[in-house]
């Protein structure tokens, strides 16, 4: 029954209203009968002084009896409720106006009625009350004085037991019954108030709710239809923008989860591919040359054991490439940035290639601005990148061909490598920086390659916050170039 924030907030907001009406219907009627007390009280405060100075009550310590009987007769016509009582000077009761059997005490606190007359208590003062043992009523009294001695006092109860009848009857009566209506209408209206006002902040509340099971049940739950709201946003407004956000995220780490898986066994059956055949032709010629060794001769056996061994670099450099990109892709992977000359760096790379690039006729330059400062970068890192990039550039260059490593000094330092090969199709272009991808021309003449290079280059790039770009035309060539941040010495 309570499984809702919003039948929680209702159940608690009804018992809180009803117990403070309970409260304030009780604080009402008591402060209504002590109000009533105190008016009563403050009206008749000079009653039993007036009674003690029009009449002679008592004469020589004997109560006046006819004095008594007339007051008594006077204001029970006048006023029934009030109720009189002649004390003597200790509080004893000698006589008084109401029937015998009814006064259950026979002796008034006369301290109340001394502090009474002295002025220290406030009204509403109870004193006594002659026919409850345990009672207390207001009252009004006045010493009674002969000669100057003090004979006794008028005790007067300004609320007796005909007062308690018809009060009693006035809490039964209409207009008591219409205020207690009237009080319970506004509590309920109060409630009802209070219900619609929680409703309308818990609304959204609920809908967010609803979104996010939804979402944890799989649906889409970026999409957030919460209401437009005018002024500073407010806790919900906030939760609502934290699960759009936080939904955003956990979709695009899904997202990259499930490319990274798909990744993964897309590298898992390009790796068998690659070394499924290498690894074949090697056991094949390994076991022909166990098997027939005496059958062949010793250039036959040769030539045999270089294919051997190409496949054997072959796998070597598989190898080494997959576990250089499997370092560089690593979360603990980090770059250790330092100042250097890109032309000096340039210039040591392109000498490790000039013998290459001779043997296949193909002619390795350089060119520099003299104006390129230095850059700072993983200087291995660089070196690994720009190695890769013109290995690739002399395999897919013809002979007679051309490639230039080139830096320049733009709004950072950007470096270059260009050939003059065949190019790559506009299509292809995209993926030539997925693992194991080759361009169609070239995917099965290239007999080594093995389609990691520009995986690596991309990942070192990506690692110092920076991204490859390539231009290429079918047949006249292509461009890969970044760029590198200029070296600020410290000041």
């Amino acid at each position: 029954m309570f499984n809702s924030l919003y039948s929680k907030i209702a159940a608690g907001l009804a018992a809180l209203f009803l117990l403070v009406g309970l409260i304030f219907i009780g604080v009402a009627g008591f402060a209504t009968d002590m109000y009533q007390q105190e008016v009563n009280q403050k009206l008749n405060a000079g009653l039993a002084r007036q009674i003690v100075k029009d009449r002679i009550l008592m004469e020589a310590g004997r109560v006046n009896q006819e004095a008594l009987r007339d007051i008594f007769h006077m204001l029970m016509v006048i006023n029934p409720g009030i109720e009189i009582y002649l004390l003597d000077v200790d509080g004893n009761i000698l006589t008084f106006s109401a029937p015998e059997d009814s006064v259950k005490r026979s002796k008034v606190n006369i301290s109340t009625v001394k502090q009474w007359l002295d002025g220290t208590l406030t009204p509403p003062v109870q004193g006594d009350d002659p026919k409850n043992p345990t009672g207390k009523k207001v009252f009004s009294a006045a010493p009674i004085e002969q000669n100057g001695t003090l004979e006794g006092y008028l005790y007067v109860i300004l609320g007796g037991a005909e007062y308690d009848s018809v009060a009693q009857k006035l809490k039964s009566s209409y207009i008591l019954r219409l205020s207690a209506w009237m009080i319970a209408a506004g509590l309920l209206f109060a409630l009802a108030a209070g219900l619609v006002l929680f409703g309308l902040l818990t609304g959204r509340l609920k809908k967010l709710a609803l979104v996010m099971e939804a979402f944890e049940g799989g649906t889409a739950g970026t999409e957030v239809d919460l209401p437009v709201r005018q002024g500073p946003p407010d806790e919900i407004d906030r939760l609502g923008t934290t699960f759009r956000e936080m939904a955003a995220r956990i979709e695009t780490q899904m997202g990259e989860l499930k490319a990274s898986d798909q990744m993964r066994r897309e590298l898992v059956a390009n790796v068998s591919h690659d070394l499924r055949t290498p690894l074949a032709t090697l056991q094949g010629y390994i076991e022909t040359l166990l098997i027939k060794d005496n059958q062949y001769s010793g250039e036959e056996r040769r030539h045999y054991l270089d294919i051997a061994i190409r496949h054997c670099r072959r796998l070597n450099t598989l190898v080494s490439e997959l576990l250089e990109l499997a370092r560089l892709e690593s979360v603990r992977m980090e770059i250790s940035p330092e100042p250097f000359d890109p032309r000096e760096l340039i210039q040591d790379i392109c000498q490790k290639f000039t013998l290459a690039a001779e043997q296949k006729e193909i002619e390795l330059s350089q060119r520099f601005e003299t104006a390129v400062p230095f850059v700072e970068a993983d200087i291995a890192l660089i070196e690994r990148a720009l190695e890769n990039l013109i290995e690739n550039a002399l395999n897919y260059t013809p002979v007679n061909g051309r490639v230039l490593v080139s830096v320049s000094l733009e709004t950072e330092v950007a470096i270059r490598v260009s050939d003059t090969g065949t190019g790559i199709p506009e299509r292809e272009l995209p993926h030539i920086f997925n693992r194991f991808y080759q361009s169609d021309p070239f995917s099965r003449k290239k007999e080594g390659h093995t389609g990691l290079g520009l995986a690596i280059t991309a990942r070192i790039l990506k690692l110092h916050g920076r991204k490859i770009q390539v231009e290429s035309q079918p047949g006249k060539g292509s461009c890969f170039s970044f760029s590198l941040p200029p070296w600020e010495p410290p000041r």
